[in-house]
């Protein structure tokens, strides 16, 4: 039976790894400002700007039974040249934005639902110039978790903390082969991740017959946050 999966943002990077293989066998609506990338007979692009509009507001179907949220921030800086907007930024962009959206489409998920947000390795192994991102991806955690526990077990709610993934928001930190190659050489797997690294782990959490997951905090990141081989 096709279930109909809903991803705010998926045009490109992860998201868009995430469409192309959830629409093999589902529905997916994909809310985002931009389609140029988009391509499936079973993809629906919904114009959407998650900083100003509300989900309620888009021509969904009566049930959801996959959501992912994917924008987010790569926002590296020592503390000193951060200030207070910044951090209200990717709080904004992260997490409030997350919140809105879940509070959204609470009343459309089904029994036996999945929702799958996204996290960094920065917040459970500490890195320098990553206070503000990691203080909104923290956040996310600990939301994702009191979520799961609230709505269990009508819906599971799990987050993935990825490592260095090579996407367009990564562009910057990845932009030649010398910058590719001293971020590899920073993971135990000696490779930065790729969008199917990710996606695979998101459509895993997504099916139902992987159902007894939830509240987890997966890490996909190399080994980052585990291995020390150096």
């Amino acid at each position: 039976m096709r279930k109909n999966i809903l991803l705010i943002g998926g045009s490109y990077g992860i998201g868009h790894e995430v469409a192309q293989q959830m629409s093999m066998q589902h529905n997916v609506y994909i809310a985002s400002r931009t389609n140029e990338n988009l391509m499936g007979a079973n993809i629906q692009h919904l114009p959407f700007d998650v900083l100003s509009d509300d989900v309620s507001e888009l021509n969904l179907p009566e049930t959801i039974d996959g959501f992912v949220f994917c924008p987010g921030s790569i926002n590296l800086k020592p503390l000193k040249m951060l200030n207070l907007d910044a951090f209200r930024q990717d709080m904004e962009l992260n997490f409030f934005a997350l919140v809105n959206a879940v509070k959204s489409i609470l009343p459309k998920m089904s029994e036996g639902s999945s929702m799958v947000f996204f996290s960094t390795v920065a917040v459970n192994t500490g890195m320098p110039f990553h206070t503000s991102v990691s203080s909104a991806k923290g956040a996310i955690e600990g939301f994702a978790k009191s979520l799961a526990a609230e709505y269990a077990p009508k819906i599971r709610v799990n987050t993935i903390a990825p490592s260095l993934i090579d996407t367009p928001l990564a562009k910057r930190l990845l932009n030649n082969d010398k910058k590719k190659e001293m971020m590899a050489g920073r993971h135990p797997l000696k490779r930065v991740g790729n969008v199917k690294d990710i996606a695979n782990m998101v459509t895993f959490l997504l099916n139902p017959e992987n159902s007894w997951i939830s509240g987890q905090v997966i890490q996909i990141d190399g080994g980052m946050s585990s291995l020390n081989v150096n």
